[in-house]
C-alpha cells in the first residue's frame, strides 16, 4: 500500500480576517485558498502578525486564521 496524505475537515472561517494577518500562503500562491489545507495558513506555526512581525499579536494572543477576526481588541478590518 502506499503512502496517502489525509486531512480533517476544517470548518471555512466565515468573517473576513484582520488586515495584519500574514501567512505563508499568502507569498507563495498570492492569495490563500481556504478550501485547500496546503495553503490555508490556520495553524499559528504559518502565520504571524504585520504589527509584531511575530506569532504573538499586539494583545499578547497567538495569532491564528480562527483568532483574528472581528471583535478581537487589535483586529484591523479593510477599508
Amino acid at each position: 500500500m502506499g503512502y496517502q496524505r489525509s486531512f480533517d475537515q476544517k470548518q471555512v472561517p466565515k468573517l473576513p480576517p484582520c488586515m495584519n494577518l500574514r501567512s505563508k500562503a499568502i507569498y507563495v500562491t498570492g492569495n490563500p485558498d481556504p478550501q485547500s489545507p496546503e495553503e490555508e495558513g490556520s495553524t499559528r506555526f504559518n502565520c504571524w502578525c504585520n504589527k509584531t512581525q511575530h506569532v504573538v499579536g499586539p494583545d499578547q494572543a497567538l495569532v491564528d486564521r480562527d483568532d483574528c477576526v472581528d471583535g478581537r481588541g487589535c483586529f484591523e478590518g479593510r477599508a
